[in-house]
């Protein structure tokens, strides 16, 4: 898109964080009423809609606006789930007593570090200690799989996700821009 012959782009901030994994807590017990369900083939629909459901709306939907539409989040899912670095022993989904409410998926990248992928926990199941339940789940798959290293990409402007990655043990190694072309009709 251009204005005036100027391409309209929005930059946003990102920051890159590290962990190692010998440094991870334990996974805590979950609340009653909710438990872990592992990743099973089947469940992608399900994995979709809980990142829609997740995400919809929120900052990182306009970063990535697939995160904002049902279709997007099952072709995101599709794709993650047929990488080659896919691990479904990182890859999880969180039900609670209204159903399915959380969501991550993990990977092995190039160099042999854990990519934390898109973990959301659904508005009306936030702040109740689900998304550290599933952070630390995703890390101890990563162990299992024998990996060192972990680390996730976060928006600057999402300060809850980063207040929790920080309170775990994720250090800031990298700052990035992600740029985002400004919606049709945007001026």
């Amino acid at each position: 898109m251009t204005y005036a012959g100027l391409h309209l782009v929005s930059y946003f901030k990102r920051f890159k964080m590290e962990l190692e994994l010998v440094d991870a807590a334990p996974v805590p017990p979950l609340p009653p009423g909710y438990c872990l369900v592992p990743w099973d083939d089947g469940r992608l629909p399900d994995h979709a809609e809980v990142l829609y459901g997740s995400f919809y709306e929120t900052i990182d939907a306009v970063v990535f606006p697939s995160l904002g539409d049902r279709v997007g989040c099952r072709h995101l899912m599709n794709e993650i789930s047929r990488k080659g670095g896919f691990l479904p022993g990182a890859t999880w989904l969180l039900a609670g007593p209204g159903g399915l409410c959380g969501s991550v998926q993990g990977l092995r990248d190039v160099g042999g570090v854990g990519a934390i992928q898109n973990l959301g926990i659904v508005p009306g199941e936030r702040n109740r200690g689900l998304g550290r339940v599933l952070l630390l789940q995703a890390l101890d798959g990563f162990r299992q799989a024998g990996l060192r290293r972990a680390m996730l990409e976060v928006t600057a402007q999402n300060e809850g996700a980063i207040r929790m990655y920080r309170r775990h043990g994720f250090r800031r190694r990298k700052t990035v821009y992600k740029a985002v072309p400004a919606p049709a009709g945007a001026f």
